[in-house]
């Protein structure tokens, strides 16, 4: 590509079970890609099982960015994948490959390519004054304070979803202004690349929901309790945590807790992972541009790859134009 033109990105999304990381291995190892997750859980050093993370032969054959980042009891947001994706792009473009980004965190992706609001850092402080005022008096009423200096924000959440009430109410006390005005301010965007967006979408839902349900069990064979067990002592976490919230690790803190039994924990945790995968491909049903391939199709791989073989040639035609 000249140099004026706008280097390829690929942008590879599908929900949970889809098969993005054999896609991506495929890819990574046929065309000149580096791969960088797209996903707020493998961020997350330790945590393996409960995350599908990608193996040591995976990861040997095709290196992944943006894979064991930070320890379990520290934070990722949208904000700072996007600033450590676009550095990572452009180290990666500059020794001629090309980006593809993979994963299911549908926020992230949105992050990167169509920018962010200029909202405030979390402040660990003003979360603490806003958890023990829900500690004192119950989320309802910390909510009910937030309908008072955000009601247009109060009105879109459900008076025990803790963690939206907490940013909305930390945003307002850090920023003298509501997330709702914030809001309304224009982002800026900067995303210098052409980006060749390809989503896997599975033909028949119940095939996908069965992959779910086998992929879970499995997880819980290789030792996910165990897993969080020996996080939970390691790191000294607690379920409130955003590495906590992750699917499959919820249900495991509960069994692990005494709330649930064994078979509750594998019926929640596949119904957790399926919901996830739902709301996933309702982010994907609203984006624009992209082409949509059959994640239950054998040879989904090779229809990928020829698909991209034939994008990557017309940019470098129109580049030389």
């Amino acid at each position: 590509m000249p140099p004026s033109a706008h280097p390829p990105a690929i942008l590879l999304m599908g929900p949970t079970a889809s098969g993005k990381t054999a896609v991506a291995v495929a890819l990574a190892t046929t065309l000149p890609c580096e791969i960088i997750s797209v996903d707020s859980a493998l961020v997350y050093k330790g945590m393996n099982i409960g995350t599908a993370k990608p193996d040591a032969d995976i990861l040997n054959r095709a290196p992944h960015h943006l894979i064991d980042i930070i320890e379990p009891h520290e934070s990722y947001s949208a904000a700072k994948f996007r600033d450590d994706a676009l550095a990572l792009m452009r180290e990666i473009t500059e020794r001629g490959r090309i980006p593809l980004l993979v994963g299911g965190t549908m926020l992230y992706f949105k992050a990167l390519v169509e920018g962010l609001n200029d909202l405030p850092e979390a402040d660990s402080t003003v979360r603490l004054i806003i958890e023990t005022m829900a500690d004192e008096e119950g989320w309802p009423a910390v909510h009910e304070k937030l309908r008072k200096v955000d009601p247009e924000t109060a009105a879109r959440l459900d008076p025990n979803d803790a963690q939206r009430i907490q940013r909305a109410l930390e945003i307002y006390y850090i920023a003298g202004k509501s997330m709702t005005d914030l809001l309304k301010k224009p982002k800026y965007v900067y995303f210098p690349y052409t980006p060749i967006r390809i989503v896997l979408t599975p033909s028949d839902r119940a095939v996908l929901h069965e992959r779910i349900a086998l992929r879970f069990e499995a997880m819980l064979e290789a030792g996910l309790v165990d897993e969080l067990r020996r996080l939970r002592e390691e790191y000294g976490l607690d379920a409130g945590m955003p590495s906590m919230r992750c699917v499959g690790y919820r249900q495991a803190w509960d069994f692990l807790d005494h709330r649930i039994s064994r078979a509750e924990l594998l019926e929640q945790g596949i119904a957790a992972t399926r919901q996830l995968a739902k709301r996933q491909l309702t982010w994907l049903r609203g984006m624009d541009n992209v082409t949509e391939f059959d994640c239950l199709d054998p040879q989904l791989g090779e229809h990928v790859l020829e698909y991209l073989r034939m994008e990557l040639e017309a940019l470098v035609i129109a580049g030389e134009s």
